[in-house]
């Protein structure tokens, strides 16, 4: 145990093997003391937590208790602007293979989501049904967004930023226990119960810095807010493709989430099409040419 406090038990257990995860207490109080910090500008963590129990809002909205099997392609894009991984690979592979098989499997995926003893299983066989190839990394994003924001209580954020046992990287390497965090070696699957081990020990260090309320989605916010500022330090180039270094401190943590996917304004997302032009949420009228221009720039 990180903190040496009794886990609280988890609103979902889960029967495989938990791992013993070497959090870093300092690591993590230094990150969250910097997102408190950093969120104040732009209103606070307040604001990011509501903006994610909307986010959550809407996935429930169009895929819980079996509302996945009439998802439209239209509602599916709304969807997807709020994943940041999928909206800027999903319209080519719409434009190649079509949105009936993704619905089927999407149907698939969200069908009785309370079994969550199921977990693995019900990602596996996801990701099964695309190509096993770098083209398609993003399907593992979509499934684990949509089992998280569609169920928050009940399933872990299982993003690739997370965690990636293939290569080693995400959230639990940059809050590791360890002088060299970068020599390290952790033994941690992609398997649910990593993940659920790790917003369990989350759990017990927001509870001991005072979060009373809603810490499934403060967690999301201090793991993404970690794994910005790895973005920000040691990230390199590849990861800056999504992340355009600007001087607001919460951008890619934001980002991160999907946070930033619509203009409230103008109903824009962050979503293009594969013609250029820019999806609108909530079937709002097309772009004009020159916010399609726009787009582009």
């Amino acid at each position: 145990m990180m903190f040496g406090l009794r886990r609280k038990p988890s609103e979902t257990e889960y029967a495989a093997p938990r791992p013993v995860l070497d959090l870093s207490g300092p690591r993590l109080r230094r990150a969250f003391d910097d997102l408190v910090q950093s969120s104040e500008p732009t209103g606070g963590l307040e604001r990011y937590v509501t903006a994610l129990a909307l986010k959550a809002s809407l996935f429930d909205e169009l895929l819980g208790d079996g509302k996945a099997a009439d998802l439209t392609e239209a509602e599916f894009l709304d969807l997807a602007a709020f994943i940041t991984p999928v909206r800027r690979r999903i319209s080519a592979h719409l434009v190649r293979y079509g949105f009936e098989p993704l619905r089927l499997r999407l149907a698939e995926l969200a069908h009785a989501l309370d079994q969550t003893d199921r977990t693995d299983a019900r990602i596996a066989a996801f990701e099964a049904g695309f190509s096993a190839d770098s083209e398609h990394r993003w399907v593992r994003d979509l499934g684990a967004e949509v089992l998280h924001f569609t169920r928050p209580t009940d399933y872990p954020l299982m993003t690739r930023w997370v965690w990636d046992a293939t290569t080693e990287t995400g959230v639990l390497r940059e809050i590791w226990a360890s002088e060299d965090v970068d020599a390290a070696k952790i033994v941690a699957t992609n398997a649910v119960a990593t993940f659920q081990t790790l917003r369990d020990e989350l759990d017990v260090f927001l509870a001991g810095e005072g979060v009373f309320r809603d810490r499934h989605f403060y967690i999301d916010l201090l793991m993404s807010h970690v794994y910005a500022g790895y973005i920000n330090d040691r990230g390199g180039q590849y990861l800056r493709t999504d992340f355009t270094l600007e001087g607001d401190p919460m951008q890619h943590t934001r980002r991160m989430l999907g946070l930033d996917a619509v203009n409230t304004e103008t109903g824009r997302t962050r979503l293009r099409l594969i013609d250029g032009t820019v999806h609108r949420f909530g079937g709002l009228p097309a772009p004009t040419s020159k916010e399609a221009a726009d787009a582009h720039s």
